[in-house]
């Protein structure tokens, strides 16, 4: 069985008990709230249109002259609509033992939004909201929140709908998702259609299915077996407090403690119930901002990243759609430190480990993708409030990547380095119409020798090229670039994309498998 039918097939009962509330699933037509009023399909794809009816039913698809037909086998049914243009709006009709009509469909580009809570992050409560909400109105966005739903198996429908984007329907809706989508729209000059999936603080295990998980003999040791070790002690520790507690009330007194609280994110929930039930909806691509949860298992995530894409790829069963990253944004996680504190000495770090597993998996795929954000974070706060860079970033690397525009989408990417006596040069690749240091002479930049010591350098713009050094480094073996939790740096290209953070070496990470 294909992941797609099997995605489409798991879970009638769960879906007549949690979402119809009907005893009599299949009693007429329906439809996934994926299909309504105001959607967006895509457009040059095969798109897909299923839902539910009575076994043996025929039920008849008709969109802009396309008549498609299907008849319900174990009370489902899917048909196809096929190269359809940019544009609309217009009424889509699905008949059987009833009349479905849905109106003001627009055909263009969709695009999946996921993450944790950066991608979230609501428009209202980024920097200075007020006009980009009030100049909002976009007939030609529209926008679908996927509700926050934990499952233990795949759902294949959830209760939500389609809106035109205006200040009434944006300012709740994930900013960077919004941001995306209108610069998007703006360049491709065709109906974009956004929908939005995410929730704070999960790890990327969530977002991925149970059976890939169980595919990859790691995943199935350190991440489910770690989960199920994980459920086995809050249960011991639950039934030690409960015991305490009743033999406490006995004696008139309080619970000496609080209850235990099971672990929180169970691998794959969010897959289940808000991934699977947007397949097979036919989507360009995928923006992704998440790794904060992950940044403990760096070098794990260069493997489970990597693996989640493949597996949304395969169960959406549409081929090797887009998928853009968004690098992580600079934070110190000790707080009120200041610059002079934080660049004292160069050092390690999980974050800078989490980044560079972030640009691995970026150059891994065909139609892969980076939006690098060192210039836009804030030293003490996790959720940096500028959005706005962070959308426009993603859609300069979805018209290169997905809509094969020329143009300068991403900053420097390091390529390679030589050594000549006490200098390091480093080539860079994204260069764009050259590199260049914003605002003074470069920073962000450790060199070290054979004794794998980092220390501050000098770095200088020469032929198109970085040349490093430092006194006390007569013999150098390594250079590294912004590589901190809070990376302070300047070198971007004269398009003004910052260079991502990198280093030469490959010494022995800090992160582990579990954490």
């Amino acid at each position: 069985m294909s992941p797609l039918i099997r995605l489409f097939s798991h879970g009638v009962a769960a879906l007549a008990a949690v979402v119809l509330g009907s005893s009599n699933l299949c009693a007429e037509v329906k439809l996934p709230t994926l299909f309504t009023d105001h959607m967006v399909l895509q457009q040059g794809a095969s798109v897909p249109v299923w839902g539910w009816a009575d076994e043996g039913e025929k039920v008849t698809v008709q969109f802009r002259g396309q008549t498609v037909q299907a008849t319900s086998r174990g009370g489902k049914w899917i048909v196809k609509l096929r190269n359809l243009k940019a544009g609309g709006p217009d009424t889509l009709t699905v008949s059987g033992s009833n009349r479905i009509v849905i109106t003001d469909v627009l055909v263009g580009e969709v695009w999946a939004a996921s993450g944790q809570s950066n991608m979230e992050w609501q428009l209202k409560r980024t920097f200075e909201p007020k006009e980009a909400i009030d100049r909002s109105a976009n007939s030609s966005l529209r926008l679908f929140t996927v509700p926050k739903t934990k499952l233990n198996s795949p759902t294949n429908n959830i209760n939500s709908k389609w809106v035109e984007c205006g200040p009434a329907t944006v300012a709740d809706f994930s900013a960077v998702a919004y941001y995306f989508g209108r610069d998007l729209q703006k360049a491709l000059g065709v109906p974009v259609g956004m929908i939005h999936t995410s929730w704070g603080g999960s790890p990327a295990e969530a977002w991925m299915s149970e059976p890939a998980l169980e595919g990859n003999p790691r995943y199935k040791t350190e991440v489910l077996d770690g989960y199920a070790t994980a459920m086995n002690n809050h249960k011991s520790a639950l039934a030690k407090w409960l015991s305490e507690e009743a033999a406490l009330a006995k004696e008139g007194k309080k619970p000496a403690g609080n209850k235990p609280n099971p672990p929180f994110w169970r691998p794959g929930e969010l897959y289940n119930g808000m991934i699977a039930p947007v397949i097979p909806y036919a989507i360009k691509g995928a923006i992704w901002y998440q790794g904060e949860s992950n940044a403990g298992r760096a070098e794990q995530y260069r493997s489970l990243m990597a693996d989640m894409i493949s597996n949304w790829r395969q169960d959406w069963g549409s081929g090797d759609f887009t998928f853009l990253q968004v690098q992580l944004a600079p934070w110190d996680r000790n707080k009120k430190r200041s610059i002079e504190e934080i660049t004292r000495e160069p050092g390690d770090s999980d974050w800078a480990e989490l980044r560079e597993a972030q640009w691995l998996v970026s150059r891994k795929f065909p139609k892969a993708g980076m939006a690098v954000i060192t210039d836009v974070g804030e030293k003490d706060e996790i959720h940096p409030t500028k959005k706005e860079p962070v959308g426009a970033r993603l859609a300069l690397q979805a018209r290169k990547i997905a809509y094969g525009q020329k143009l300068t989408a991403g900053g420097p990417i390091y390529r390679s380095m030589s050594v000549r006596g006490d200098k390091a040069t480093l080539r860079f690749e994204n260069v764009g119409s050259g590199l260049q240091a914003v605002g003074g002479a470069l920073k962000g930049f450790s060199i070290a020798g054979e004794d794998r010591k980092f220390v501050w350098a000098q770095a200088v713009i020469e032929g198109g090229k970085v040349i490093v050094s430092s006194p006390s480094v007569a013999k150098p073996v390594a250079v590294r670039y912004g590589w901190a939790d809070y990376p302070v740096v300047n070198l971007s290209n004269m398009e003004g994309l910052p260079a991502s953070p990198f280093r030469t070496d490959d010494f022995p990470m800090i992160t582990k498998g579990k954490k």
